[in-house]
């Protein structure tokens, strides 16, 4: 008899998700050696990038059409939950690891649905090209998950990486979806501390991205219900069993139309209607375009820009394409309904002018996507440019002619822009004019270091005569500079070019840090490699921190990216006895300091005059004691040995580097304190009043 044929394999479905679906590239050992390489750094923001990489795979699901939900638990012992209603992670056998796909998934580097080409991949994803779950895998003391697919319940649980059984049939099931949970190991990471702000905020971000995920994020690390994190497997979704804990959720229909909304939440809008589009468009490939966009009373750009859904800060070829279609679109409109007077009309708008209060976000969605760098900060993709310039140019010239009362307001106020632009350029080539004729001149004020290398110099920007006058006779003449300001310098935020140059304060300080402002600025001139605030440690000293910090951050942006911008932090009292001399930089360190010194401290509770009870501690130590302790109400009232001893000795000194992690939160922040809407401020004033030091 002829030998039997093998049976033919069924025909995979469009949209089949199964171990035929995975691809294998390399294995994992690499991880644990070298965790920066995958998640960027072993601190906060490499923690936190083990709660996105999870999430990533349940939006992808999203994404892709496959669940509409997706759930992030906080658990106690530091346990992460992440939970979707999508299609489950395959379990079946995958044919080259001979593994189930499910271990194959989350104990092999490079393994995922992000690398086939046929429908039962994913067509568009964010992840971190499929390393995203094996990686958290990896670093993690322990990881379980639970499928749910076809029916029945599966569950493999995993000790830093390395599967502790095979995969588990549970039994029957009616959910489908995946949910791993994941507890990040100690001896990679030095502190395990989850910010729950930050994780609300990306994830808000997120939602905003999918139209219509419902995106849950859940604090139960204080829960009284005592949840296990190793066996909760039993309720599919936390959130629907009531928990009498912090919760958010998010679910928006209008997409990058409601981000917009939201980011103006503190804006007065010129145009009353958010202009929005999201289309395909399919030359030389399909690729998706979504932008939404609003001008507002302002004169600072706001635009997010994201590919994949994933952030990108640095912008890239969907923002250029964006540009170039919007300044052209402009342009054209204006000429068309002749708006520019007779002696105008050969105006031309500029891609500045045409972004002056510009709120926009633009998302692109493409099968092969290229970054520039490993942070995929920036988009490198040539074909998102022509695509979103196509859709966008098209949608925007639509919504001009549709929208005539928006059309002109807008117009409006881009003209405006470009009168500002020529008074503006006039005022800075006046200044750099002055400073070319005077041969760069520096400010009289100025006390400059004798070293010529920028990376070894250093200018403080101290608070007043009296401060400068200390702070000149104690520094180190070869490497430190110091500018003393008279008072508070204008609030730029809102204040152009030429209103800010002719402000003498702000001119000098220009000067000075020697890069110029505006389009000429070039942080390749900078003077100096540690620009130092050093201010009063009271409620004006503070207002002056925050004046020059919004300066820096709305037109010397460069500086702080590059992290070139300090504070300093002097002390707060001068603690003597006998020949012991000691500085405190906080109360309990002042407290540390006398009973290291031998002094007892007294701790007495008073009421205050609403009937609170207020605790303090006595300053004054016993009668019979030679403590002498001096409070600094400001640098002024240091000497030239003080004060060069505690503020400005590199040995010495504490210095606090003024970084930016969250862009838009921090453009949010400075929109309320130094924008013009009164209540918006006091009200986050008040709400914000016990965290006196934020970092923005």
């Amino acid at each position: 008899m002829p030998a039997k044929k093998p049976a033919k394999k069924a025909a995979k479905k469009k949209g089949d998700y199964d171990a035929s679906s995975i691809s294998v590239l390399e294995g994992l050992e690499p991880v644990r050696k070298r965790p920066g390489m995958y998640i960027g750094t072993t601190g906060p923001d490499g923690l936190h990038h083990m709660i996105w990489e999870i999430f990533d795979n349940s939006r992808d699901e999203a994404m892709g059409g496959f669940a509409n939900r997706v759930e992030v638990t906080l658990l106690p012992d530091n346990y992460i939950r992440v939970v979707d209603n999508g299609r489950g992670i395959p379990v079946d056998v995958h044919k080259q690891t001979k593994v189930s796909a499910l271990e194959t998934i989350m104990t092999t580097l490079h393994a995922g649905g992000k690398f086939g080409g046929d429908e039962s991949g994913y067509k568009v994803s964010g992840g971190l090209h499929g390393v995203g779950v094996s990686v958290v895998n990896a670093l993690s003391t322990h990881t379980r998950v639970d499928v749910h697919k076809d029916g029945f319940q599966y569950m493999q649980e995993y000790n830093i990486g390395k599967a502790k059984a095979k995969v588990k049939k549970l039994g029957k099931t009616k959910h489908n979806g995946s949910i791993v949970v994941f507890q990040a190991d100690p001896d990679i990471f030095p502190e395990i501390k989850f910010d729950w702000k930050r994780i609300v905020s990306h994830l808000r971000q997120q939602a905003y991205l999918v139209k219509g995920m419902r995106m849950t994020v859940i604090d139960a690390r204080e829960s009284e219900e005592k949840l296990d994190p190793k066996s909760i497997e039993s309720k599919i979704y936390l959130a629907d069993e009531h928990l009498s804990v912090p919760h958010e959720t998010f679910y928006f229909e209008g997409g990058l139309k409601s981000l917009v909304s939201f980011n103006n939440h503190y804006q007065k809008p010129i145009n009353k209607n958010i202009f929005y589009v999201e289309k395909q468009d399919v030359s030389p490939e399909v690729l998706t375009v979504e932008v939404a966009l609003q001008y507002v009373d302002d004169i600072s750009p706001r635009i997010t820009a994201f590919a994949n859904n994933i952030y990108n800060p640095e912008h890239g070829t969907h923002v250029t394409g964006f540009k170039t279609a919007l300044t052209r679109t402009l342009n054209n409109y204006a000429k068309k309904g002749n708006f520019f007077s007779a002696k105008d009309k050969d105006t031309a708008f500029t891609g500045d002018d045409v972004l002056e209060g510009i709120t926009a976000v633009i998302s692109v969605k493409m099968p092969e996507i290229q970054f520039e760098g490993q942070t995929k900060a920036k988009l490198g993709s040539v074909e998102a440019r022509s695509a979103t310039e196509a859709v966008f140019g098209d949608a925007f010239n639509t919504f001009l002619e549709e929208n005539p009362d928006d059309a002109k307001a807008i117009i409006n106020k881009v003209i405006i822009a470009v009168k500002a632009r020529k008074a503006a350029k006039a005022a800075k080539d006046s200044v750099l004019r002055k400073g070319a004729l005077e041969g760069m001149s520096l400010p009289g004020k100025l006390a400059d270091c004798q070293s010529r290398k920028a990376e070894d110099s250093e200018i403080f920007i101290v608070e007043g005569d009296s401060a400068g006058g200390s702070a000149k006779m104690g520094r180190d003449r070869k490497t430190q500079a110091v500018l003393p300001l008279r008072g508070k310098i204008l609030n730029v935020e809102r204040a152009r070019i030429d209103k800010m140059l002719a402000s003498e304060q702000i001119k000098n300080l220009v000067i000075a840090l020697g890069t110029a402002i505006g389009d000429v600025f070039d942080v390749s001139k900078l003077r100096y490699h540690k620009i130092i605030i050093a201010t009063d440690a009271d409620v004006d000293g503070a207002h002056i921190r925050t004046l020059l910090l919004t300066l820096f951050f709305r037109y010397f942006r460069a500086l702080i990216d590059e992290g070139y911008v300090y504070i300093a932090q002097p002390p707060l009292y001068k603690i003597q006895k006998g020949k012991d001399v000691r500085y405190a930089f906080t109360d309990e360190e002042k407290f540390d300091i006398l009973k290291d010194m031998g002094e007892e401290v007294k701790e007495e509770v008073e009421e205050n005059e609403d009937g609170e009870e207020t605790e303090e501690v006595e300053d004054e130590v016993k009668k019979t004691s030679r403590v002498r302790i001096q409070r600094y109400k400001g640098l002024g009232e240091m000497n030239a040995e003080e004060l060069a001893e505690t503020t400005m000795n590199k040995e010495n000194r504490i210095l606090k580097q003024v970084t930016v992690e969250d862009a838009q939160n921090a453009d949010k922040v400075f929109d309320i304190l130094m924008g013009t809407d009164v209540t918006s401020r006091k009200s986050f004033i008040q709400s914000n009043a016990k965290m006196a030091n934020l970092d923005i």
